[in-house]
Formats: structure tokens, sequence, C-alpha cells
């Protein structure tokens, strides 16, 4: 066979594998995007239905959304979907939910986080993860409705912080350790509910100065020797 036929076969064979698997995973994409979409949808209409059935609305949001959290967390665990992106896109509906009753967003983020800590809990799933994946789920829904975010995510990050408090000091180590960060002076909050935990600021505070590369020496070409000069 001519080799420029052969090269050009399997150049055309690699194109081919290259597009099928970009459109694999495209297809993959929109179908993930699909599954969270639906997540956030039925967290939210149950959320709503349930707090609406009530009647109080601000009494009940820590179990309800201790509830919905442990219903996906065994949801995603029997169908191999990731737990940690049910958990966010969960939180996200449930405050949204909240948010179509006209609940506070800020008391809403605390008790939201506080009873994804409490379902993690219940269902042996690792709180630290949950905790810190509810509270990106609880941001990306007041991003959604133009809420005040900042505020969200401190009360967010604090409502973790006492749901963990709840389960004892190694639980609340474990979940600050998580959500040092999210938002500008959480470190103080962390602080405030756990005397001496060190934010990630601090540790690399603390840390010793990395050491600078050395400099590479300048070699020097070796003298040439002097001729010698015969005598008269």
């Amino acid at each position: 066979m001519d080799p420029q036929t052969e090269k050009g076969g399997l150049g055309a064979t690699l194109g081919n594998v290259g597009s099928a698997v970009k459109d694999g995973v495209v297809n993959s994409l929109k179908g993930l995007n699909e599954i969270e979409n639906q997540i956030v949808t039925v967290a939210r209409n149950t959320v709503t239905d349930t707090l609406q059935a009530t009647g109080d609305v601000a009494g009940n949001v820590v179990e309800v959304s201790a509830n919905v959290i442990k219903g996906t967390l065994k949801a995603t665990e029997e169908v191999g979907y990731g737990i940690l992106m049910g958990t966010k896109n969960a939180a996200k509906g449930i405050v949204l939910g909240i948010g179509d009753l006209g609940g506070d967003i800020i008391t809403t983020a605390s008790q939201v986080a506080r009873g994804a800590v409490k379902g993690a809990a219940e269902v042996g799933s690792d709180v630290a993860l949950v905790a810190r994946r509810a509270v990106d789920g609880i941001v990306e829904a007041v991003q959604d409705v133009g809420g005040n975010v900042a505020g969200a995510a401190k009360g967010a990050v604090e409502g973790a912080l006492e749901g963990a408090a709840a389960l004892g000091t190694a639980a609340t180590r474990s979940v600050s350790v998580f959500l040092v960060g999210v938002v500008d002076g959480v470190k103080n909050v962390v602080s405030a509910v756990l005397p001496g935990s060190r934010s990630a600021e601090a540790a690399k505070e603390e840390a010793p100065p990395a050491e600078t590369p050395a400099r590479p020496k300048m070699t020097r070409e070796p003298a040439k020797p002097k001729e010698e000069t015969s005598p008269h």
C-alpha cells in the first residue's frame, strides 16, 4: 500500500475518533445539565409544597432541608450520580423554593446549610464535603435571584458551622477547613464558632518562606596558560 494513502487513511480515522468523542462528551454534558436542572426543580417544588402545607415557613426550614438533602443523597447513591453535585443542586432548589414563599434570604441560607449538615450526618455522608457543596448551591441560588450574595454566603457558613457544632468538635473542625475562603471575612466567623481554628491565610502566613532557587553560577573559562618564552 502507498505510504501516503495509508497515512491519509489513519489521519481520517483519528479525525473520526476525535469527532465521535467530542459529540459524545457534548451529549453527556447536556444530559448532566438536564439531571442537575431536574434535581433543582424537584427540590424546589417539594420544599414549596411542604412548607405551604405546614403553614410555617420559618420554623420548618432546617428539618425540611435535612430531609430533602437525605433524599437526594440516597437517590444519587442508588443511581451512581455525583453525590456532591446532587447536594449542590438540591440546596439551590431548596433556597429557590423558600424564596418563592417570600422567606428571608439570609435566614434561609443559614437554615438550609444547617439542614444539609444534619441530613448528611443522618445518612452517614461526608459532612464537610456536603456542607461545602450545599453552601455553593445556596450562593448560586442567591446569585440567580439577584440577592445579597455576600450576606447569604456568610449566613450559610454560619449555619453549616452551627450544624457541625451539634455533631462535635471533630465535625466542626472538618467543616471549618472546607468552608474557609468561601467569602471575605469568613475566617472571623470560623474563629468565633471554633476558637483556635486557623484560616488558610493564617496557615500560609505561618508557613516557612519558600526557598528561593539559587541563581545559576556563571562558569568562567579557565585562564589560558601564558606562553613560555625561551631564553635567548
